[in-house]
């Protein structure tokens, strides 16, 4: 039978606690909670305020109409907008310019992304369902 006296106890929690400092600090994991994006979407020539946004959350994912698949593609391409692979559609030719924002942060990094693209079926085809946005209009 084994017994532990206070002192090897003590002995044993400062051991722990010396081995934890000597280590040195602790490599902070990626805050899910903190992966947030302010997205929008405005049409060439249109006021400023006549476009669609919505806040993404990805921890639960809300705020988007299709906020699950959002940030799945956002956590495969590591928050960049730019990696997310093309859709393969075809997209009429009709030039219908819309600009794509996005600001906020992701992985503890900021995300300050703009793009304008042909058309919103090019704009849904580059980027995934990021800046799928339904037909909501903006919030005031």
């Amino acid at each position: 039978m084994t017994y532990f006296t206070r002192a090897t106890a003590a002995a044993g929690v400062f051991l722990a606690a010396a081995g934890l400092l000597a280590a040195g600090p602790a490599q902070a994991a990626p805050h899910l909670h903190g992966n947030r994006l302010h997205l929008t979407i405005t049409r060439s020539g249109a006021r400023a305020d006549s476009g669609r946004s919505a806040l993404l959350r990805c921890l639960p994912p809300q705020g988007h109409p299709y906020a699950a698949e959002a940030c799945a593609e956002l956590t495969a391409a590591r928050g960049d907008i730019d990696r997310i692979p093309a859709r393969k559609v075809f997209c009429p030719r009709i030039y219908s310019p819309v600009t794509a924002t996005a600001h906020g942060r992701w992985n503890g990094r900021t995300v300050d992304f703009r793009r304008t693209y042909t058309n919103s079926c090019e704009l849904r085809a580059r980027t995934g369902s990021v800046f799928d946005l339904g037909d909501r209009p903006a919030a005031h």
